[in-house]
């Protein structure tokens, strides 16, 4: 008899140890998701992240204009906007973007080049742990020569 009132306890100590280890591990999660959403900070969001020209003329149109908003809670500062290649030159806003505001990243692409062509933009900021990669393709042809007469 004894035994089987030992057992009763053990069991209902152990029920009663899961119960409390569940309602703690909810209770921290819910607390950390209300910090992540207080706390933001600033956040880069691009309308698109690549951009395919298609077809262009030889020393044709290479540029193309990557819009971005601060839709953080701070001031955005892009710290750092490089290219894979010479061939590829950024420009960036070098002043802080303000939460809701919007800006670009000029992007030139040197189209003297013949061929096809993938590069990319990597975007650094105070907005991403991890850098945003801004990407161009397409193909540049030769411009068509016009016949003598």
């Amino acid at each position: 008899m004894k035994t089987i009132n030992t057992m009763k306890k053990l069991i209902i100590l152990s029920l009663l140890s899961v119960l409390t280890f569940t309602v703690g591990c909810s209770q921290t999660s819910q607390a950390e998701t209300t910090v992540d959403i207080d706390a933001q900070g600033p956040i880069i969001k691009f309308e698109t992240n690549s951009h395919d020209y298609g077809t262009i003329e030889q020393n044709g149109n290479g540029t193309y204009d990557f819009k971005f908003t601060n839709e953080g809670t701070e001031p955005l500062v892009l710290t750092n906007v490089r290219s894979t290649c010479g061939c590829t030159v950024p420009q960036w806003p070098r002043t802080p973007i303000a939460p809701g505001e919007s800006e670009i990243i000029k992007v030139k692409y040197n189209t003297s080049r013949v061929g096809s062509f993938a590069k990319s933009v990597y975007v650094t900021s105070n907005g991403s742990t991890q850098p945003v990669i801004l990407k161009i393709r397409g193909k540049v042809e030769p411009k068509a020569s016009t016949a003598a007469k």
